[in-house]
C-alpha cells in the first residue's frame, strides 16, 4: 500500500473508484433492507463513508481490501485537525467498524482494518433544559410579527402559520417526539378522543405517545382554522404543512423551534431535541418511572433514558444552591 504519512487532506471532488461505489451501494442496500435503518442514518452512514473512501482514493487506494488500519488512522488523525466534535469522530469512527464489520462478512476484505480502530469518548455535556417558567411563556400564542400591508393586520395565511407552530411547538413539548417523527405524522396518526399520537420511531417500531389538554387545543385550532388555509390538492394526509401546502420539512421545523427558543432570550437551548430533553427531564421530575420514560421516548436501551436522571439530579443540585440556607 503506497501512502505518505502526512496529515491527510481531504479532496471532495476527487473521482469515487467503481470498487467504492459498488461497496458502498451494498452496505446502504444491506443496511436498508436487512436492517431496517432510517432515511436519517442512511444518509449520515453515506455522508461518512464517503468522506472515508474519497481521502483514501486521495492517496491512490482504489479497493476496500487495500485499506489498513494506518491509512483508517490517518484519516481520524485529520478530522480531528479539522476541529470536528469528538462526538462526531466517535460517529465516524462508529461508521468505518460497521462498514468494514459488513465487508469482512460480504467477503470484500480478509481482515477486518477497524476492529482495531479506537473511537473517541464523546463528550457528556448536559444537554439545555428549559425552565417550567420558560416553557409557559415558549408555549403562549405569538403574535405574527409580520402583517399585511394594506389592512395592518396579519393575514389569513401568517395566522394559519402561527397556529401551525403554536400547535408544533405544544406537541413536541408534549410528547418528547423527535423533529423526524413529527414531520412523518398524518391526520389519522392523531386520537383526539384519547390524546394519543401513533408514532413511527427508528427502526420503524411504532409507539403510541400520549399527549395532554394544552396540545390538544392547540392541534385543534390548527386543524380548524390553519391546515385549510396551506392545504393544496397533493397536501395528502400530512398533519403539518408548509406555506406552499407540502409536508412540513425537518429543517423548516428546526428553524421554527430554533427562532421561538431564541426569542425567550435567556436561554442557549436550540432546535427540536432542547423539547424532548425538557420534556423527558420534566417527566423525572415529576415522579415518572424511568422505564415509562424510555417507552415514551422511544428509547431501545435504558441506559439511553438514564441521561436524562443526570439532567435531572444537576437542575437538583442548582435548586439547592440558589433556595437551601447552608448550601
Amino acid at each position: 500500500m503506497q501512502q505518505p504519512h502526512a496529515a491527510p487532506t481531504p479532496v471532495p471532488s476527487i473521482v469515487m473508484p467503481d470498487a467504492f461505489v459498488s461497496a458502498m451501494n451494498g452496505f446502504e442496500r444491506y443496511q436498508r433492507l436487512e436492517r431496517a435503518r432510517s432515511e436519517h442514518t442512511l444518509r449520515a452512514y453515506r455522508s461518512d463513508l464517503e468522506n472515508l473512501l474519497r481521502e483514501c482514493a486521495s492517496r491512490q487506494v482504489t479497493t476496500v481490501e487495500g485499506i489498513d488500519l494506518t491509512l483508517l488512522r490517518l484519516w481520524m488523525g485529520g478530522l480531528q485537525e479539522l476541529g470536528l466534535s469528538r462526538s462526531t469522530l466517535a460517529r465516524r469512527s462508529a461508521t468505518a467498524r460497521t462498514f468494514f464489520g459488513w465487508a469482512r462478512r460480504e467477503g470484500l476484505v480478509a481482515i477486518d482494518p477497524a476492529s482495531r480502530l479506537r473511537s473517541p469518548v464523546p463528550d457528556q455535556k448536559l444537554p439545555h433544559v428549559l425552565q417550567r417558567q420558560q416553557v409557559d411563556r415558549l408555549l403562549q400564542v405569538r403574535t405574527v410579527a409580520q402583517v399585511d400591508g394594506a389592512s395592518g393586520q396579519p393575514s389569513v395565511e401568517q395566522k394559519a402559520v402561527r397556529d401551525r407552530d403554536h400547535a408544533l411547538l405544544e406537541l413536541l413539548y408534549a410528547t418528547g417526539i423527535r423533529v423526524g417523527e413529527l414531520v412523518t405524522l398524518d391526520l389519522e396518526s392523531v386520537d383526539h378522543d384519547r390524546r394519543t399520537l401513533r408514532v413511527l420511531g427508528k427502526g420503524d417500531k411504532e409507539r403510541t405517545v400520549p399527549f395532554g389538554q394544552p396540545a390538544l387545543n392547540a392541534l385543534d385550532d390548527w386543524l380548524r382554522r390553519g391546515r385549510g388555509v396551506l392545504a393544496v390538492a397533493g397536501s395528502g394526509s400530512a398533519l403539518f404543512l408548509g406555506v406552499r401546502g407540502g409536508r412540513l420539512g425537518q429543517r423548516q421545523v428546526r428553524e421554527i423551534v430554533s427562532k421561538a427558543l431564541e426569542e425567550l432570550g435567556d436561554t442557549a437551548a436550540r432546535g427540536p431535541h432542547a423539547l424532548r430533553h425538557t420534556a423527558a427531564t420534566h417527566l423525572l421530575d415529576g415522579g415518572a418511572d424511568l422505564r415509562a420514560v424510555q417507552e415514551y421516548l422511544g428509547h431501545s436501551s435504558l441506559a439511553t433514558t438514564q441521561r436524562y436522571t443526570h439532567v435531572s439530579v444537576e437542575r437538583l443540585r442548582e435548586s439547592y444552591q440558589r433556595a437551601h440556607p447552608r448550601a
